[in-house]
């Protein structure tokens, strides 16, 4: 992980972190050790300027992903590739980005608590690194389904349910 943000306390976000892509991983039948995944945790200015670097979007954000491998899948509603693992390597998945100034202003207004909500996003951020996809409505309802699966078995409600 790389603290270019000092607004975490970095022992609770690396479990926090830790116990996230855990949870995805092995929701998903993976076993966490053999997984590798950067974290950059950045403030409301380096998170624009990565969006605008990488998507072409000028916005600030709550998280980017970036998976090492391409695993979504060739058809809308599918699921993604199963990732190649090979005998006694540790894989890379990929890199994270992740804003505390905005997610801290975004759990504010959404009512959420703060490590809830960034436990959701780190369990989303993952499942792009797998290849999960949410651009059209039935990617959309099939990730959402896995990360409300995982958040119930970590005690976080719903997210996506309209209050």
């Amino acid at each position: 992980m790389v603290y270019e943000t000092f607004d975490w306390d970095k022992k609770v976000f690396r479990d926090l972190a830790n116990e996230a892509i855990s949870s995805t991983l092995s929701h998903l039948g993976y076993n966490p050790a053999i997984f590798e995944i950067a974290i950059l945790t950045c403030d409301d200015n380096k998170i624009a300027e990565l969006n605008y670097q990488f998507c072409n979007n000028k916005t600030k954000t709550n998280v980017l992903s970036w998976p090492e491998l391409n695993l979504s899948a060739k058809k809308s509603g599918e699921l993604p590739a199963s990732i190649p693992i090979t005998r006694g390597d540790t894989m890379f998945l990929g890199n994270i980005a992740i804003c505390y100034q905005y997610i801290k202003n975004e759990a504010e207004v959404q009512n959420k608590k703060f490590q809830d909500h960034v436990f959701h996003l780190l369990v989303h951020s993952t499942l792009h690194l797998l290849g999960f996809v949410h651009k059209l409505e039935l990617d959309a309802n099939i990730m959402e389904k896995i990360e409300v699966e995982i958040l119930a078995k970590a005690s976080i409600s719903d997210p996506y349910r309209i209050h």
